[in-house]
């Protein structure tokens, strides 16, 4: 079975400032390699997307995995798809990101 993989406006967001980040650091062409790496990285989860570690004790169903080292991407997996909720680069703390809002469940 292959899973459809698809990001988060919040994701999206990341990869650009990332983008952005890294271009501004280096060049373009640079940025534009490393965040497409992450990218297909990211799209491969939809032949095994139940790698990573789950951490049910930050949200419920959330699973978290790196990409060498660099970068925490968080998601989740349903019967159907692998929906990336966020893509940390350099240390962000994703935990206190991620971790559910406890006005939302009323």
């Amino acid at each position: 079975m292959s899973y459809r993989v698809v990001f988060s406006p919040e994701s999206e967001e990341q990869l650009v400032a990332l983008y952005r980040y890294i271009a501004g650091a280096a060049t373009p062409s640079t940025a534009e390699r490393h965040v497409n790496a992450i990218i297909d990285y990211c799209e491969s989860l939809q032949t095994f997307p139940l790698r990573g570690t789950r951490r049910d004790d930050i949200r419920p169903g959330l699973r978290v995995t790196n990409y060498k080292g660099r970068a925490v991407i968080a998601f989740d997996v349903d019967a159907e798809q692998v929906a990336i909720i966020g893509v940390f680069y350099g240390g962000q703390d994703y935990a206190t990101a991620l971790q559910d809002d406890p006005d939302e469940a009323e």
